[in-house]
């Protein structure tokens, strides 16, 4: 039996095997990689590199309608941490909840830590914010009947099945809960996470973690992946409400349950990239796969050095795909066509993982594509989609899994998903 500690957190005085867990939990690595597509719509590159100027100079405010950690442009570190729910009943699940708000709140804003427990002391005397937020979505496991939640479960909410050419291990996929912390430097993530899991106790148990990070955008514009081309190079307009509205934030009167109004469908998906084979791919094929130029990130049609990554590709003119291929990563993605329109944009905020050598030879080196969405199955229809795309052979999708990010805490009296638990 757990119970509460200071600052609302949770007492492992209890539960020694929680402290080993922590432990654990820290030490392991996981390896994680996924693929995802690009979504259609107005680019947001510039709030990403403006959030990446001002790094870890700032508070991104907790309080809100919709979480931070979703519109907010992407920091250049991540964490995702999924965990089990070990809590007894529908009242411990209360507690747990409020605590990760108490812990989150407190967390983001940064101040002086409490003396009981102590605080680790990683981020000096002082907890600084550092840019960070703390995402929290939940799982279909959640809703299997202990906490009496299955007739509010999200509509569209199920467990991640593999696609055709996945190599899911289970060990790294799904969860009840999915943790996602972002923030301008590594030690805010690493001081984050201890905190939580020292304020939790056997609460919940750790399942798996992916830190990654985004890179710099080189030389300018969009970032660039371990394959070397610019990633989610289009992306919805995140400063323009009704464009969320429409393509991310679930809307009150819907077939939707009515708590659920102001949270999004999480899907994030780790795929190990097979750099060595991709090596020996020339030039000229690596972007005919991807349907974009290396160098600059531009559309095929475009053979500049120097074009600008902002510029839409067009395949109109292309309908047997001479310039841009069929199945290229981009297009299949988002084929422009009418019958695809409704499963072609997603909200992309991914990052890039690097871990230790991977077992089976070479660097494990991946992405942890991250994406939101008002529906589940707009996901669902692109991936489908990208079962036949020509980069097939170079990626092995081995974790992550489907979640929904609750809506946000509105205020002091507010926490996680209140509206699903009263």
């Amino acid at each position: 039996m757990t119970h509460k500690g200071p600052r609302g957190g949770w007492s492992s005085d209890e539960c020694p095997a929680g402290a080993f867990a922590r432990r654990a939990f820290l030490q392991g690595t996981v390896a994680a990689g996924l693929v995802g597509a690009a979504g259609g719509g107005p680019l947001d590159h510039d709030a990403d590199t403006a959030g990446r100027k001002n790094a870890g100079t700032g508070t991104i405010p907790f309080h809100g309608y919709h979480q931070a950690g979703i519109a907010t442009p992407p920091q250049p570190t991540g964490t995702f941490a999924s965990f089990d729910v070990m809590v007894a009943d529908r009242t411990e699940l209360t507690d747990l909840f409020r605590s990760l708000t108490a812990e989150a709140r407190f967390l983001t804003a940064g101040g002086m830590p409490p003396k009981t427990p102590p605080d680790d002391g990683i981020l000096g005397l002082q907890v600084v914010p550092d840019d960070l937020t703390f995402t929290l979505a939940l799982g279909r496991t959640l809703f299997d009947g202990r906490y009496g939640l299955s007739s509010r479960k999200p509509a569209q909410l199920v467990t991640m099945e593999p696609f055709r050419h996945d190599d899911l291990n289970p060990a790294m996929a799904q969860g009840d809960l999915l943790i996602q912390l972002c923030a301008a430097h590594r030690d805010t993530l690493v001081h984050a996470l201890l905190s939580v899991l020292a304020r939790t106790g056997g609460a919940m148990k750790p399942r798996w973690r992916i830190d990654c990070q985004r890179n710099p955008p080189r030389p300018v514009g969009i970032p660039r992946d371990w394959f070397g081309f610019k990633d989610g190079i289009s992306n919805p307009d995140t400063t323009d409400a009704a464009t969320m509205d429409q393509l991310v934030w679930v809307q009150p009167h819907t077939a939707e349950p009515a708590w659920t109004a102001g949270g999004t469908y999480q899907v994030l998906r780790s795929i190990h990239f097979n750099l060595d084979k991709w090596a020996k791919v020339p030039l000229a094929e690596q972007e005919r796969i991807f349907g974009r130029r290396k160098a600059s990130g531009a559309p095929m049609y475009d053979l500049a050095d120097n074009a600008s990554d902002t510029l839409d590709p067009i395949y109109t003119n292309d309908p047997q795909g001479l310039v841009t291929p069929l199945n290229s990563h981009v297009r299949l993605a988002n084929p422009q066509t009418p019958q695809t329109a409704a499963t072609s944009a997603i909200l992309r905020r991914s990052y890039d993982y690097n871990l230790t050598l991977d077992p089976r030879g070479g660097l494990d080196l991946g992405h942890a594509f991250c994406c939101f969405q008002r529906e589940l199955n707009t996901y669902i229809a692109m991936q489908t989609r990208l079962e036949g795309e020509a980069l097939v052979p170079f990626i092995s999708p081995r974790g992550g899994g489907y979640f929904f990010a609750v809506p946000g805490v509105r205020d002091e009296h507010d926490y996680y998903a209140r509206g699903l638990l009263t």
